[in-house]
């Protein structure tokens, strides 16, 4: 009954109390980051594990949607408790970060995964150019604000106004897309669609996704106390902590997923994993982080970088480029994998503030 949350990568659930023990005695704030990360991602892997299990015994629909609530809780997590200690710039590159991670890395590993296996892969292009378009909007409208703010940024109001506008439409897209799915009768769930079918309790299911919630929370106060003197003691950028290790951290089991259902040929299944995630966080938890932020003091206005605006519009470009033939072959993986990595180094080099 218990065996679709027992894994390999469950072992490391062991930094759990690990990342207790050294936050309790004070340790050293790279060594609380690195056992924190390392706790998170087994604990993402359950929270995401218990979600597919209640989402399979939902139907379809109900089931995209409550993947698309709950699929990127971990993150969202991670960042709402950034939010709180201020770490603004960290939750902005966060957020570049998933999607294009989710773009180019998942997906590229996931192609070249597949393709090295099976040759030429295909996949449904309805759902993929659907989602891809998507993408492409909510890029745009995330973008937006930043193009704007050279004219306005004497009057930081004025900014934070129209961020708040930004995500309040961003999220009404995201209603409809989700209306559209739920209703449509030929629409694909704009979501990432489930990779486990039923198999225990309802029960457990949600006794999981229970106690992972409440322990990312704890181990993720930690790993967020830990980033200013971490990134003050290693030189290195709280842009790139942010766009390229917490989306890692926060998503790594599902990665793992994508690449997984790839080798096994279901390259829909990879493919809808990829383009559902980054759709989740430009459409929902982008927007969502805006609000949120405003309860605790910070407000969060969606004033992105030029290399995070140039990098953002380049991986929804060339995904969608990708996607619009339902057709992949390991080239094209490692394509995308080179161009993540190039946007990675050039995040790391970037001068920490």
């Amino acid at each position: 009954m218990i065996k679709q949350f027992v894994k390999p990568i469950n072992v490391l659930l062991i930094f759990v109390p690990v990342a207790v023990i050294l936050e309790l005695a004070h340790g050293a704030p790279v060594l609380i980051f690195v056992i924190s990360a390392l706790a998170v991602v087994p604990l993402s892997g359950l929270l995401g594990d218990a979600t597919e299990e209640l989402a399979s015994r939902t139907g379809p629909r109900v089931g995209a949607l409550l993947n698309a609530t709950l699929g990127n809780a971990a993150e969202l997590i991670i960042t709402i408790l950034a939010i709180k200690e201020g770490l603004l710039e960290l939750v902005r590159a966060s957020i570049i970060g998933s999607v294009i991670g989710n773009l180019l890395l998942v997906a590229g590993v996931a192609i070249i995964a597949g393709g090295l296996k099976h040759g030429q892969q295909r996949f449904e292009t309805r759902s993929a150019v659907m989602n891809s378009t998507l993408l492409v909007m909510a890029a745009f409208a995330l973008a937006l604000p930043s193009f704007f703010n050279y004219a306005i940024e004497p009057n930081g109001a004025n900014v934070e106004s129209l961020s708040l506008l930004t995500a309040g439409v961003i999220i009404i897209m995201y209603v409809l897309s989700m209306i559209y799915s739920l209703t449509a009768r030929d629409a694909e769930p704009i979501a990432r669609p489930s990779a486990l079918p039923p198999e225990g309790s309802v029960w457990l299911a949600v006794a999981v996704l229970a106690g992972a919630t409440v322990l990312i929370a704890l181990v993720s106060e930690f790993l967020v106390g830990a980033v200013e003197p971490m990134v003050q003691q290693l030189g290195i950028s709280e842009l790139f902590v942010g766009i390229i290790l917490v989306p890692i951290i926060g998503n790594v089991a599902e990665h793992v997923v994508a690449i997984e259902v790839a080798m096994k040929n279901h390259m829909d299944l990879s493919m809808g994993i990829a383009l559902g995630s980054s759709l989740q966080v430009a459409l929902f938890v982008a927007p969502l982080l805006v609000f949120i932020s405003l309860l605790f003091g910070h407000p969060l206005s969606l004033e992105f970088t030029t290399f995070e605006v140039a990098a953002l519009l380049a991986s929804c470009f060339i995904s969608a480029h990708v996607a619009v033939d339902g057709e992949t072959n390991w080239l094209e993986g490692v394509l995308l994998v080179s161009l993540y990595l190039v946007m990675a180094a050039g995040f790391f080099f970037l001068p920490a503030k």
